[in-house]
């Protein structure tokens, strides 16, 4: 097994925790931006930060200490209405991926500000993890959110993008002339 320090300072961690530095950044400062420029720049970032998180490398939590979590339900809630307010009547969209779909008659209704703030949460407490400057600390955030991403993020985040495709390019009418009134 490699040395955390060999993992933590490899190329591939680099690039992500360079992109998922770039996602919180990106949701932090969103409030009040259109809804056009918002979903251009998440199919942009999204797909990114799927391939890093991808490419981290194999690596196991070392330390017995739970991991510090640096996003209260506050500041969750800050970014989940910031963003539901920037996608308002798009926010919500079905999803087929939802294990509880097998046993439902009923579509499955996501929102994707909420889904944006969960990816959210997970990443910006790595990046906090990280930027502690601790190696075993460093090494397992990294673990962690490999974990989280294989079990849970990763595919949040695949379904998100989806529904930002959708609502990117199946414009109705009024978003079409919102467009060209600015």
């Amino acid at each position: 097994m490699k040395q955390p320090s060999q993992v933590i300072f490899e190329r591939n961690t680099v690039e992500f925790v360079t992109v998922a530095a770039e996602y919180c950044a990106f949701i932090e400062r969103c409030e009040g931006q259109k809804r056009s420029e918002f979903v251009d720049t998440l199919l942009k970032i999204l797909p990114l930060l799927y391939i890093k998180a991808s490419m981290m490398p194999e690596c196991e939590v070392m330390g017995d200490d739970v991991l510090e979590a640096f996003v209260n339900e506050e500041d969750y809630e800050v970014i989940r209405i910031n963003m539901q307010e920037i996608m308002a009547d798009r926010d919500d969209y079905l999803d087929v991926f939802v294990e509880d779909m097998k046993y439902s008659d009923t579509p499955i209704r996501k929102s994707i500000a909420e889904d944006l703030a969960d990816i959210y949460q997970v990443v910006k407490d790595f990046v906090c993890q990280f930027q502690s400057g601790l190696n075993e600390t460093m090494h397992d955030a990294l673990a962690q959110c490999r974990e989280h991403f294989a079990a849970y993020w990763g595919q949040t985040l695949v379904n998100t993008m989806r529904a930002l495709h959708e609502v990117k390019f199946s414009k109705n009418d009024d978003e079409e002339e919102e467009e060209y009134d600015d």
